[in-house]
């Protein structure tokens, strides 16, 4: 038996098969709600239940807390109607006529940048081009009907190639094939863009954007999105790593630097080790941005990084720093050697 679900405040209606959740469906039928993991791991499609019965799916703890379900919130990538329901969420309109494409590519270029991150460019057969925003993801298919999901690194202006930053997950079943086995001029299968995580320009509001390791790459694509526009929006980029080592890309955030007067650039290093001689910000990524924002109400937040991550800077930003909820946009990695996921978000 199918459901209605009505999206508020759009009106919008669709309909949800048994086997299907909210967000699948809404998608199906063409409507861009928020989302990043589609696993119940990173909270980006939460929104409020106004009327009806859902089953709330299996998620993380930290994405969807017992106080939150009983305001009426739920995880639409996990939960299914139980009943016609109305909901209310924001629906996404920047990515709502981009097309979904399963494609082949070939593997261009394999740069290894630490040693467990491997930067990866991607060419797609001559005749096509994939249309995404930047910080959106792709989806590689692997055999089994197995996917691992990878954020873009490059900029939809510079679409020649797409780039990846792939972290190492010992015993993963493609991040394993990556640091062995994968050869440049392989050929791969790719679905994509997906995801909601991407820069919402219709807001002068200056951003902080954060990222933890590998994380890195949408926010990457973002500023180099939001450089090609020639934005005057200030840009405050925190890059949030374990050793200096781990900052694999350092020279780029420098060159921003030197090229971009409203652009600022604060790594965070959470365990530097002796030889690091580290003299800058060490702890947790989110705690440099809570010493340095006491009011984050006119601010813009974009954060991509591991899930606790990701819950601790919304969970803070919004309660101590006055961050409106709705300025707070994420997708979270989650490494596992049997689920690869990057993003789960």
């Amino acid at each position: 038996m199918s459901h209605q679900v009505t999206i508020q405040p759009s009106g919008h209606q669709f309909f949800v098969k048994n086997d299907e959740t909210i967000l699948e469906a809404a998608l199906r039928e063409g409507f861009s709600l928020p989302y990043g993991c589609r696993n119940g791991a990173c909270g980006s499609c939460k929104g409020r239940v106004l009327s009806g019965q859902l089953d709330y799916g299996t998620h993380s703890p930290n994405a969807l807390k017992d106080e939150e379900k009983a305001q009426g919130r739920a995880l639409f990538c996990r939960a299914s109607p139980l009943s016609d329901m109305v909901i209310e969420a924001k629906e996404i309109g920047a990515a709502k006529d981009i097309v979904v494409k399963t494609l082949p590519c070939r593997v261009e270029k394999l740069e290894k940048r630490a040693h467990d991150v491997m930067v990866m460019k991607i060419k797609l057969p001559a005749n096509e081009r994939l249309q995404f925003l930047a910080g959106q993801y792709i989806d590689f298919q692997l055999k089994g009907g197995k996917s691992r999901s990878f954020s873009l690194a490059n900029p939809p202006h510079d679409d020649a190639l797409l780039e990846l930053h792939i972290r190492h997950v010992p015993g993963g079943l493609f991040t394993d094939q990556v640091f062995s086995t994968l050869k440049e001029r392989d050929i791969l299968r790719l679905k994509g863009p997906l995801g909601s995580f991407f820069i919402r320009e219709d807001s002068d509001k200056p951003m902080i954007l954060i990222a933890g390791g590998t994380g890195f790459a949408p926010i990457k694509a973002m500023l180099e999105h939001a450089f090609a526009e020639h934005t005057d929006r200030e840009l405050v980029l925190y890059w949030g790593v374990r050793t200096l080592k781990d900052l694999y890309m350092p020279e780029l955030p420098q060159q921003w630097l030197a090229e971009h007067p409203n652009f600022s650039f604060i790594p965070v290093l959470s365990n530097p080790e002796p030889g690091d001689h580290w003299q800058g910000r060490t702890g947790f990524v989110h705690q440099a941005v809570l010493a340095d924002f006491a009011d984050l109400s006119g601010y813009q937040v974009y954060a991509c990084g591991a899930p606790a991550m990701v819950e601790n800077a919304r969970d803070s930003f919004i309660k101590a720093c006055g961050l409106p909820e709705d300025e707070f946009f994420a997708d979270s990695f989650v490494y596992a050697a049997d689920a690869e996921a990057v993003p789960t978000s």
